[in-house]
């Protein structure tokens, strides 16, 4: 298969999930001998902090300035391409989607993003990564959400054929590393979002208030200045992928805060508990609808929604944690790599190409 991506970015993980679940799956893809080549629009934040330079043999990546420059070189790719692809948040996804139209490549979205698609629409704010057509253009809608979402997008944007393709793992950087002696008692790897905030006091902060003798360590980009740190909590800036691994082992355990508005539509796993759970360290976690379908709560992850219940987790032997460690992963690498969803991709756009054949 021949498959054309205009997505967000996927040569900086800065600020930016999708780097990450993109990289896994081309490499996935082109391991099975498949083609990929991604347009990104090259800003200069991303470009400041590329981690990424090019694609794995079989791969491209084509980085533009602005889409005058891409038109020409992306007209070429779809023309010789068996499907085309537009996701959440690619900056030039108007013209892209435009483009992918008028060929006769297989149509496809991808909404990384769904819950925020539709709490924007909710609001009756704009989308400017869906047009006011919606999504009925195209041949196949995927999903980074499942449940309710996946019906949401057929009747409130027109999606004619919708499949969930949830986050994976990784297992060539998503593996166990070795433990120093002295871990921390909890890790937070994110992103500084203000509707994780809440829930990352309670989770998080008020048990390092309360445990002042133990070390905690959060590492992620956007932090504030305000951020309520305590003397107890150590800072890791932005850690590009391939260090996520170190990051997971320095701790007993990693703790995982999902997205307000991801949280309230359920079904929409963080791509940090599939790495997390596939570098070998046990998993706490919010709660929220679906989860259980993942991994199941007190044998393969912890759930806490209070902070006497993180506290409780943090305070669990060394061997009931590593416990959890070896059940999370053994469910990881056996359903939720990303080998698993790119074969799932393929799948679902290879049941979705029939249409698209009969097409006038």
């Amino acid at each position: 298969m021949r498959l054309v991506v205009f997505g967000l970015a996927v040569s900086s993980s800065w600020g930016n999930g999708h780097a990450a679940l993109w990289r896994a799956l081309i490499a996935a893809l082109l391991a099975e001998g498949h083609r990929v080549t991604f347009f990104e629009r090259d800003v200069p934040y991303y470009a400041e902090n590329r981690d990424l330079h090019a694609l794995p043999e079989g791969g491209e990546l084509v980085l533009y300035k602005d889409w005058d420059e891409a038109l020409l070189k992306a007209r070429h790719a779809l023309a010789e391409c068996d499907a085309g692809m537009v996701t959440s948040y690619c900056p030039d996804a108007g013209a892209a989607t435009a483009l992918l139209m008028d060929s006769r490549a297989l149509r496809v979205f991808y909404d990384l993003d769904t819950p925020v698609t539709l709490a924007r629409l909710d609001a009756g704010e704009d989308v400017g990564y869906i047009g006011p057509e919606g999504l009925g253009g195209f041949d196949l809608v995927l999903s980074y959400t499942g449940g309710a979402a996946l019906d949401a997008l057929r009747t409130r944007l027109g999606a004619r054929r919708v499949a969930p393709l949830y986050g994976s793992a990784d297992p060539a950087i998503h593996a166990p590393a070795p433990a120093p002696a002295d871990r921390y008692a909890l890790s937070y790897l994110g992103t500084y979002a203000e509707d994780r905030q809440a829930a990352l006091e309670t989770l998080f902060l008020a048990p390092a208030r309360q445990r002042p003798d133990a070390r905690f360590v959060i590492g992620g980009a956007q932090y504030p200045q305000s951020f309520p740190w305590g003397t107890n909590i150590w800072f890791r800036r932005h850690l590009p992928p391939p260090e996520h691994a170190a990051f997971y082992a320095g701790s007993r355990l990693t703790l995982n805060i999902t997205r307000a508005a991801m949280a309230a539509s359920g079904w929409c796993p963080s791509g940090r508990l599939f790495e997390a759970a596939a570098c070998n360290v046990a998993l706490l976690s919010d709660n929220w609808e679906g989860l259980d379908t993942f991994f199941e709560p007190g044998r393969e992850i912890l759930i806490a929604s209070t902070t006497e219940e993180a506290l409780a987790a943090i305070d669990l032997s060394d061997e009931a944690i590593a416990t959890i460690a070896r059940r999370g992963r053994e469910r990881c690498l056996a359903e939720h790599t990303a080998a698993r969803r790119a074969r799932e991709m393929v799948e679902a756009i290879e049941a979705a190409s029939s249409p698209a054949l009969s097409r006038a």
